[in-house]
Order: structure tokens, then sequence, then C-alpha cells
């Protein structure tokens, strides 16, 4: 009797890394955005820090795009992804104490992200410029990281296992495989290395990695929180779980070979070239299906938009989402390439799926999972959040808009010949035609990063009037 009792008494979630890795990604989500914009005026204002090299545009770009991808957009997947496993498997994370140690491990390695790369201790590799003791430190934390995920996955209490963790799991997987490959080197000191490979197939390893970053890192793992806090959001089911399955393979599957497109018009055979070019456009496909499933799930729900503002943050992520990928595949084709490359229309392109997708799938996934966390239903001020999406849009539209012009711009002037093959416009000339550009995409960052200041105060609210508590897996509940 006092056994069945006992298996009959609820098991509670384990939330205590959830909860650290939220607040994580909201506080360097603040730090990523402000170095962001401190970039932003040195393009506009270049004498802005007085030439000390440690606060100079090519040391702290590293530091930006390192923290917004990997702190921010790492904290933010790492909280999501514990929090769904537990939900979806009715199970408490596996090994509480490694789930743990990831926490700390992932801190440190922004810490020391932070320190080194405006020092100027750098790999010089794009989304990889961290030395190898910070490599080797980011490996063991990911494989800590995967036998958590997994551990919970393979003990689960339901046979089924949710489209999202599948999402989250390949996304695990991919980024392990990437990191690993990509940081081979020779150390020579501490913190000095060179890369194993050599010339093209250095950066042919690179844009491997890179670009996956960008499918892998940066889509897939959000894929697994826009299936997962979209229907629990918008109370309503995958619009499509056939899509949902096919949209995960063929997603998968393609994004492996897009990597090249990077490599235009370089020392990479042509034919490289032109598959990377060709399984960009075909990405189209899948990322379309995950969009429209995403965006389909609200039928008979598209009332909840006019006062919800955390599905608005889901919803208009997932335009991003959809306007990003068709962007994205349509710069890969070569004669478009030759226009848009090396000019601020990448910067756009690049922007609109960061500050649109990731920024906005990942604020409105903490805005449903932080209250939760502490014991409330809802955040602090629902009209905090509706000034945090009006505002961050705005600087959205501000931002990729000055960008794309800019861009494609640049790209004319630099095409410009005269009659005799001179050229009509030198390269100053459009510095000097894109700087007011510049000023306005400093005035989009600073509406983006207005909006997550106004995050921060809400969050400080919530957790104020909240509380940390156990959360009960429920025995009979679905997923």
């Amino acid at each position: 009797m006092v056994a069945n009792a006992q298996a009959a008494a609820p098991v509670n979630y384990t939330d205590e890394t959830v909860r650290g890795f939220a607040l994580a990604a909201v506080l360097w989500g603040v730090v990523g955005m402000l170095v962001g914009v401190l970039i932003a005026a040195q393009l506009a204002f270049p004498d802005l820090t007085y030439g000390i090299p440690w606060l100079s545009y090519g040391r702290l770009r590293p530091l930006h795009t390192n923290a917004v991808i990997f702190a921010f957009g790492g904290c933010a997947l790492f909280a999501t992804s514990y929090h769904v496993a537990q939900r979806t498997c009715q199970v408490p994370l596996f090994l509480p104490w490694l789930a743990k140690f990831t926490f700390w491990g992932w801190q440190a390695v922004i810490v020391l992200a932070a320190i080194t790369l405006p020092l100027g201790y750098t790999q010089g590799k794009e989304y990889a410029e961290l030395e190898w003791p910070i490599d080797v430190l980011i490996a063991i934390v990911w494989v800590a990281y995967a036998i958590v995920f997994f551990g919970t996955i393979g003990t689960r209490r339901v046979r089924h296992i949710y489209v999202a963790n599948w999402f989250f799991g390949a996304f695990i997987i991919a980024v392990a495989l990437l990191h690993i490959v990509n940081s081979a080197v020779v150390p020579v000191s501490f913190w000095k290395s060179y890369s194993a490979y050599a010339g093209v197939q250095d950066a042919m390893v690179q844009w491997w990695y890179g670009h996956n970053a960008v499918g892998f890192f940066l889509t897939a793992g959000f894929l697994g929180m826009m299936y997962y806090y979209i229907p629990k959001q918008a109370e309503r089911p995958v619009y499509s779980y056939r899509l949902s399955i096919v949209h995960f393979w063929a997603l998968i599957f393609t994004y492996m070979w897009a990597g090249p497109h990077h490599l235009h018009y370089t020392a990479l055979p042509d034919w490289a070239q032109s598959i990377g070019m060709l399984f960009s456009l075909v990405l189209l496909a899948p990322s379309w299906g995950g969009m429209i499933n995403g965006v389909m799930t609200l039928s008979g729900a598209w009332h909840k938009l006019r006062d919800d503002p955390i599905l608005k943050f889901l919803i208009v992520a997932l335009s991003f989402y959809g306007m990003s990928t068709f962007e994205g595949p349509m710069m890969s084709i070569k004669t478009v390439n030759a226009l848009s490359h090396y000019t601020d229309w990448t910067i756009g392109h690049v922007h609109s799926g960061a500050l649109g997708w990731v920024g906005f799938i990942s604020m409105g996934s903490l805005y449903y999972l932080i209250p939760r966390m502490f014991g409330q239903t809802k955040m602090f001020s629902t009209r905090a959040i509706e000034l945090h999406f009006w505002i961050a849009t705005l600087g959205i539209v501000l931002y990729i808009a000055a960008m794309w012009i800019a861009g494609v711009m640049q790209g004319l002037m630099w095409r410009a010949l005269n009659a005799d093959g001179t050229l009509v416009y030198t390269f100053v000339e459009s510095v000097k035609a894109t700087w007011p550009f510049y000023v306005v995409r400093l005035i989009g960052g600073l509406l983006y990063l207005g909006g997550m200041l106004v995050m921060v105060w809400n969050v400080v609210m919530t957790v104020r009037s909240g509380r940390a508590v156990p959360a009960a897996i429920p025995r009979f509940a679905h997923a």
C-alpha cells in the first residue's frame, strides 16, 4: 500500500536550470544588443571610441555576434529545450546536476568570450572566432547538454516523441559535429592556434560550419520553440503534424549542403558553388512548409492576435522566417549574388532573420516561459509586452529597410562603368552615399534595444511578484 502511494505521488520537474537559462537569456540579450548598437554607431561616427583598440569595430563586431547568437540565443535554446523536453516526455531532466553544469559551463564560455575577443584573441573565423581553450570547453558543455537532453528523451513516460524534440535533437547533434570539425586547429600557444585546414579547404569547411550555424543553431533549434510555444499560446493543435515531419526531414537533409553559396566567385570549384546554390533554392520549399504550418496553427483563432501580444511576437517571427528564407535562396543565385555580395544587403538579410525570426520567437517563448517558472500564469504587464512588440517591430523595419536600400545602391555603384571601362564611382563615394542609411540603422537598433529594456523591467517585476515553485508532472495529461 505504501509502495502504491509512492508510485502515485507526483514527480517534480527540474526547472532550476530552466529558470537560470531563461533569465540569463534576457541579460545577455541586452548586453549583445547594446554592443550591436555601439558598433552601428561606430560605422556612422568612426571616431566615437577615440581609437581605443579593445573598443574598435574589428574587435567588438565578433563580440556582438557571439553575444547575440551564443549568449542570448544559446541560453534561450537551453532554457526552452530543457522545458519542452520535460513537458512533452513527462519526466524530470536526466541527471539534473549535469544540467546545472551546462548552465555554469555555458556562462563561463560567454564570460571568456567577452574577455578574449576585445583583447584581440581570435581565430578570425566567422561565428567561430574563439580560441582553442574556449572551443574545448564548448565541446565539453555541449556533450553534457546532449547527455541531459537525449537522456530525458530516453527516459520518457510517453511513447511518442513530439516534433519539437526532433528539431532540438537535430540542432544539438549537428552543432556538435560542426563545431568539432571546424575547430580543428594546431595550437602554438595557450591563446594562439592555426587552422588544421589550408586555403580553399579552410574556406569550404568554415562556410559549411558558418551556414549550418544558421541552419541548425539559428533555425532548427528555434523551430523547436515554434512547434511547442505557438500551439501552447494559441491553445490550438499544430495545423498539420504530417507536414511538421516532412518539414523536419526535408530541412535537415537540405541545409547541410547549402554553405558553398557564401563562396561564389572565389577559388572554390565552380561545381561546388553551383551545388550550394541548387540546395539553397531547394531549401525554400521545406522552410515555407514550416512557416505555413506554424501560421496556420492559428486557424480558427486569429482573433486572439488582437489581445495577445505574445502571439504577435510568435506569428510575426514566422513572417520574418518566411521572408528571410525566401530572400536567402534568392541571394544565393549567382547573378543576384554578383550584385549583393559584400554589400549591406547581406547585413539586412542576416538581421531580418536575426532580429525578426530569432529575436521575436525567443522573446515570445520567454514571455510564455518565465512567468510559469515563478508560479505565475502571465507576465507582470501585458501592456509592456505590447509596447515591446511595437517598438521592436518599428526598429526592425527601419534597420532592414535601410540596409536593403544601402546594399542595392552599393552594388549598383560598384558595378557602374564608364564607356572606357573605368569606374564611375570611387569606393569612398559609395561610403559617403551610404552614411544616411547607417544613421537610420542606428535608430532602428536603438529602438530594438529599447524594447529589450522594456522586457527586462517586465521580467524583473514578474520575478519579484512571483516565486520559484516546483511543477508537478501530470500523471495522465497529454503533452
